[in-house]
């Protein structure tokens, strides 16, 4: 196994266990214990990630065999022995190639499939980034197939807004628009809502020329950035569908927009939540009714006339305004008529 060879070795496997009629291979290398092996590669450190690659190379043309195979390789630990290779990854190749294994295994395999998935939704905490865009996007796939969600997948999923690479926050939003069929809906909801006012306390501190403001404004970017994608979302939710914006509404989400517009340390954050309060003010006149007086009407005037650009003028004075607002919207807002 740590012979000069082994990536050799495993593409001459994979000319027989590939080869139409290959059904005789396929059994003997089964009956030799193939799929262990296979799965002991992946766990060597020693062992080249292009043989790790190979090796699962040949466990996913095993698991495209038929059910019976992908049970297999799930009854011998495959699904972590699959995972952890994809946590511990630094290939592109390997990661892929690992993420598409995990999603073969899924497929038509259902008494593994909540295993599959309980494996991906524990990758999602892992730190590379490439890693991190893969699960997400095989965790959409796996949805469909599992059709229950976990409450689990809430935290690691909200987690990843913090990310600084666009990617990783493009998928993570997608899988949170698609969760919002399953039963993690409210608490996904309410955490997003609740992420409107970050708390800063357990934030990863990266020094830099050890300057104290620029230690404090590297400490806080996680959670600024992670603020601004939580308004983000909580608008396209609101967008599409009206119960979730009523929802929302009830959650106290008004109250939470206002002091994410007031922090004056992340334009972004302003900027999003400007944008997200325009669609609840716009659809809902008991929202307006609250804002305005929340505001002042001089702010407000100025925040109907271009929601998007009202953090760029947007003083300290008026900024401690927005923080310190008390929107608690009682009673059932009734959706603005359009009709005119």
């Amino acid at each position: 196994m740590f012979g000069t060879y082994l990536e050799l070795q495993l593409r001459a496997l994979e000319v027989f266990l590939s080869a139409a009629g290959s059904h005789r291979y396929l059994m003997e290398f089964l009956e030799m214990g193939g799929v262990l092996t296979l799965l002991e590669v992946l766990g060597h450190s020693q062992i080249t990630e292009k043989a790790k690659t190979q090796a699962l190379h040949l466990l996913r043309i095993i698991a495209n065999t038929g059910r019976k195979y992908k049970e297999i390789i799930c009854e011998s630990y495959g699904v972590r022995a699959v995972a952890e290779c994809l946590a511990t990854a630094c290939a592109e190749e390997t990661q892929h190639t690992a993420s598409v294994l995990l999603e073969a295994l899924a497929h038509g395999n259902p008494r593994y499939q909540q295993q599959v998935y309980k494996g991906l939704v524990a990758l999602l905490s892992c730190n590379c980034p490439k890693t991190q865009q893969l699960v997400l996007q095989t965790v959409r796939t796996v949805q469909v197939i599992v059709k229950t969600a976990h409450l689990s997948i809430v935290e690691p999923l909200l987690n990843l807004l913090r990310s600084l690479h666009l990617e990783v926050q493009y998928e993570a939003i997608e899988l949170i628009k698609e969760l919002q069929q399953t039963e993690v809906r409210p608490a996904l909801l309410r955490a997003l809502v609740t992420l409107l006012k970050p708390a800063r306390e357990g934030v990863c501190k990266h020094k830099i020329l050890q300057d104290p403001e620029m230690v404090k404004m590297t400490e806080s970017l996680p959670l600024f950035v992670q603020q601004a994608a939580a308004a983000k979302v909580l608008r396209m939710l609101a967008e599409e569908k009206q119960d979730i914006s009523e929802e929302l509404i009830h959650l106290g989400v008004i109250h939470h927009l206002l002091c994410a517009m007031g922090n004056l340390e992340h334009a972004d954050t302003q900027r999003q939540a400007s944008l997200a309060l325009e669609h609840f003010v716009r659809s809902y006149p008991v929202v307006e009714e609250h804002v305005r007086t929340a505001m002042g009407p001089a702010l407000f005037d100025c925040f109907m006339h271009n929601a998007e650009l009202l953090y760029m003028s947007t003083d300290q004075v008026q900024a401690d305004l927005l923080l310190a607002n008390k929107v608690h919207i009682l009673r059932e807002p009734e959706v603005r008529n359009t009709d005119s």
